[in-house]
């Protein structure tokens, strides 16, 4: 079964595509650079390496889960995509604990190497991990952990908007129950 799920008769829309989404593709690249941040920076037993994968991954998960989630309930796809930008927001937390306890600066929006990370993001298409390996796997703790941080930021963004569009969608279409009423009544219709 492929990701896209192309439904063009029914009440179910199409759905799934997780994969095209730049949400999707950037939660990827955090996932993979928290699993090389904390296997490089912290002890092998340090709970702090499950609590910050698992937050990664529930941002990448729950960007897919909602995406399949929407054949059926928009409502389960707000508030999945709303729990991976919860997810990532707690992740960013981490990072920035991070540089706070190792006593590292916390670099802000107009900092140049951020400059730097958004203008990549913008101009390679499809941006991916190895977009931004340089700086992931940079030789400075700083680098490293800013540059996740600029990351999540990227990504919690395009969620935002993501939840805005969502939200949108469900006012101008409604959703599977008024979809299913909606079939129905066409249906009668057609046979009278």
């Amino acid at each position: 079964m492929s990701d896209q799920d192309n439904n063009t008769e029914g009440f179910i829309p199409s759905h799934g595509g997780y994969r095209n989404l730049f949400s999707y593709q950037k939660a990827e690249v955090i996932y993979d650079g928290t699993v090389y941040f904390t296997n490089r920076f912290f002890h092998r037993y340090d709970r702090t390496i499950g609590q910050m994968v698992q937050a990664a991954r529930s941002g990448k998960q729950n960007i897919a889960e909602g995406s399949m989630a929407s054949a059926t309930s928009k409502e389960a796809e707000i508030k999945l995509t709303n729990v991976a930008r919860a997810s990532l927001e707690e992740l960013q937390l981490d990072y920035e604990d991070f540089l706070r306890t190792k006593k590292l600066p916390l670099w802000d929006k107009d900092h140049r190497l951020v400059a730097r990370l958004r203008e990549l993001n913008k101009s390679v298409p499809n941006p991916s991990y190895e977009t931004f390996q340089k700086a992931i796997e940079h030789e400075s703790p700083e680098i490293c952990a800013n540059t996740m941080i600029t990351l999540i930021k990227i990504c919690t963004y395009l969620l935002k908007q993501q939840i805005k569009q969502l939200e949108a969608a469900f006012i101008k279409e409604g959703g599977l129950r008024e979809r299913m009423t909606k079939a129905r009544i066409d249906q009668r219709n057609k046979k009278k």
